[in-house]
């Protein structure tokens, strides 16, 4: 066994979050497999295994339950900057012949190489997760992956990174966090949507929106320009402190998408 310093530690709504995706990827599995070849695609994988803050026992990962559903993914792609987590993964995966692991920046590597295994006119299909740590991803990936119109995709919506990194009342004395938040959402949109003129005894003054307006602004950015059909209602995570740590989002061309994952999204609501 790997040491415990190389697997990350999880509250218990990641824990939700890996429950949620491995019964949506099993339903997926039934409904695809016998139709298309379909995919599963990891772009922030990690070392495959997670520590469970509860209970301190191991916790497998979305790439290892994805080794799991039935009918089997044709495909598994896995994809992790950090060395040594797709070291783990290689050694986990070893006998498992579907699985090709990528070390690396995950918005060059779906650009240059995954996303071709998932093209329309090949008869192939792809479940996508997008769970970056923080403002790590690239608004040209999520665009390119409804353009696509082959992919379903999960998105970690890290609401709590932004408003830490991000959101503040004057963007610009944070000019790295604006940035990271310009290339996650795609242009400077964001300020607009985030930010509400306040009048005050010394003139107007920039004061924040709320999360749910934020958050519905970016559905709204899945389906206008990303050009997804179908963008659930986003599933706010919290920790044990009631905080909300990201929305989970979920994106597909197909109805029948929508209405199974907004059925698994309200039993955990």
């Amino acid at each position: 066994m790997k040491s415990n310093d190389l697997f990350d530690e999880i509250g218990y709504w990641s824990e939700l979050k890996l429950d949620i995706i491995r019964k949506y990827a099993t339903a997926y599995s039934n409904i695809l497999a016998s139709r298309f070849h379909h995919i599963y695609i990891d772009a922030f994988a990690g070392a495959g295994m997670h520590i469970s803050r509860n209970t301190g026992d191991f916790v497998l990962g979305s790439p290892l339950n994805a080794l799991f559903v039935k009918p089997p993914f044709k495909e598994i792609h896995l994809i992790d900057l950090d060395g040594e987590k797709t070291q783990s993964l290689k050694e986990l995966t070893k006998d498992d012949l579907r699985v090709h692991i990528y070390s690396g920046d995950s918005n060059e590597i779906l650009f240059q190489e995954v996303f071709n295994h998932v093209k329309y006119e090949d008869y192939k299909r792809g479940l996508c997760l997008l769970d970056p740590y923080g403002l790590h991803l690239d608004w040209s990936v999520i665009e390119k992956a409804g353009k696509m119109k082959t992919i379903d995709m999960f998105l970690n919506f890290p609401v709590m990174d932004m408003n830490r990194n991000a959101l503040w009342r004057n963007p610009e004395a944070n000019p790295t966090g604006s940035e990271r938040m310009t290339i996650f959402w795609g242009d400077e949109s964001w300020k607009d949507t985030a930010y509400e003129s306040e009048p005050t005894l010394f003139g107007d003054r920039k004061k924040k929106t709320t999360n749910e307006v934020i958050v519905a602004a970016f559905c709204e950015r899945l389906k206008q320009k990303a050009e997804f059909k179908y963008v659930a209602e986003p599933l706010p995570m919290k920790n044990s402190r009631g905080a909300i740590v990201y929305y989970l989002f979920f994106a597909s061309q197909q109805p029948v998408a929508q209405n199974i994952i907004s059925s698994i999204f309200n039993s955990y609501r």
